[in-house]
């Protein structure tokens, strides 16, 4: 009997009630994963929120104000991600989504309070380098982005099939042009945060991430920001979830939008929420 070498059987030969337990034990921990997610609590109010809120949410989580109101706990992902969880019954209480599609997602299947959606914050999407690098880019109509990655840099941004800084990107590049060089020569993300760290670690010459992300992080600097028409309005929409409404929650979703919260959030790189920006632009 040789201990140092086995051969694993295929899942068919083995027994019926053995397959049926493994797959039993999959779907529990999956579930698992699901419902308690990172900083999760029975007694406390669960967020889910965009990742790239988390610098600035954070901040304001921890001032006295918003203390007050009780345990708050915060689990950062992906919008897509969030909202997925959300839809299997994860318990949040309420949901920030980077992008207004995710939530009406939700909407749709009922998953929010309707009359409790707002549209919270507005950002802006910016090219990004390593803090000492010295590349410059012009994002012009027909921008070469692939010369400026170098022979072998790739440029970071989150998945663009279904994160919203990824898909505001992709519409970005290929208003542009430059989608079609750069589209073998990506480095795709789980989400913003992620991407912006490929930058900061050095493994990706150039990234696009949001403004709010790149006003975070010392290690990068911005090389660029891309015009606002070139994308769909980036807009932060925040609800309170269906079976978790509660004064605590509606207590917190108000005082996000108070003007001292709100100015943390400028001062992090956010915007008002476009619709707000264009009617205080118009005389």
């Amino acid at each position: 009997m040789v201990l140092g070498s086995y051969r694993a059987l295929p899942l068919p030969m083995l027994g019926k009630q053995f397959r049926t337990l493994c797959t039993a034990c999959l779907r529990l921990s999956w579930l698992f994963a699901l419902l308690l997610p990172l900083g999760a609590r029975a007694d406390g109010l669960l967020v889910f929120a965009a990742a790239s809120l988390k610098p600035a949410l954070d901040g304001i989580l921890a001032t006295p104000d918003v203390r007050a109101l009780g345990k708050i706990e915060v689990s950062y992902a992906a919008s897509s991600q969030l909202a997925r969880q959300i839809d299997a019954g994860a318990p949040a209480a309420l949901f920030i989504s980077a992008d207004e599609e995710w939530m009406d997602w939700l909407a749709k299947r009922k998953r929010i309070v309707g009359q409790t959606r707002i549209d919270l914050l507005g950002n802006a999407l910016v090219l990004i380098a390593p803090r000492d690098s010295s590349v410059q880019v012009a994002l012009h109509p027909g921008v070469d982005l692939a010369a400026a990655l170098g022979r072998d840099g790739r440029l970071a941004l989150a998945e663009p099939g279904s994160v919203p800084a990824g898909k505001y990107a992709k519409a970005a590049l290929l208003e542009l042009g430059a989608w079609s060089g750069v589209s073998q020569r990506l480095v795709a993300a789980d989400n913003v945060r992620a991407a912006l760290n490929f930058v900061v670690r050095g493994e990706a010459p150039l990234g696009i991430v949001y403004r709010s992300d790149a006003v975070s992080e010392p290690a990068v600097r911005m090389v660029a920001g891309f015009a606002a028409d070139s994308h769909p309005p980036i807009v932060y929409p925040a609800a309170i979830i269906a079976g978790h409404d509660s004064p605590t929650a509606r207590a917190l979703l108000a005082a996000l939008r108070t003007p001292a919260q709100q100015a943390l959030f400028r001062a992090k790189g956010f915007d008002a929420p476009p619709a707000q920006l264009r009617s205080t632009s118009q005389p």
